[in-house]
């Protein structure tokens, strides 16, 4: 057989049997796109073996144990990945359960807007719950400095962010 005459049996092959070996795949995995990768990696690997594909007595059930078996790494890979992946974040010690990250932007923002030492005692103050003189022995200034400087650090992010938002960084209502 000529090299042309086993790419056109190919094709013909192909045509019949892809949509196939695709809906296998979805069935093997549920995922529409994992599915048609599948049936194409398979496709692949029968064009490298077709002349032993082509020789077997069931081509089809040939093909139809390669998506089975490419299903099966794939979704052992997910497998795997998945363990990892619970394994790494199961390790975090802070955990926080649905983080409004629209808020976190904002709150981040108005902070970068503040001159440092205001925003270095509102960050020591309210987001590691110092107290005024461990926050002066941290920054080196004087517990008088650390609350006005707290003061006027959150007078601004309540300018910026809205009274609500400065209550809710405090705990306090004002």
């Amino acid at each position: 057989m000529t090299a042309d005459e086993a790419s056109a049996e190919f094709h013909g092959f192909f045509e019949r049997h892809h949509a196939e070996l695709a809906r296998l795949a979805y069935l093997l995995t549920g995922e529409a796109d994992t599915a048609d990768d599948l049936a194409a990696d398979a496709m692949v690997a029968l064009w490298h073996r077709w002349d032993r594909v082509r020789r077997a007595d069931h081509p089809i059930a040939y093909a139809r144990g390669v998506v089975a078996n490419l299903a099966r790494g794939r979704i052992r890979s997910a497998v795997r990945e998945r363990r990892r992946v619970l394994a790494f974040w199961s390790h975090r010690p802070e955990r926080t359960d649905d983080p409004d990250v629209a808020a976190v932007v904002d709150v981040r923002a108005a902070l970068a807007r503040l001159p440092l030492r205001k925003r270095a005692c509102v960050v020591l103050r309210h987001a590691f719950d110092l107290s005024e003189q461990d926050t002066a022995r941290a920054l080196g200034i004087s517990v008088g400095t650390v609350k006005s400087q707290t003061s006027r650090g959150m007078a601004e992010l309540e300018k910026l962010l809205g009274a609500r938002a400065g209550e809710a960084l405090t705990g306090r209502r004002s």
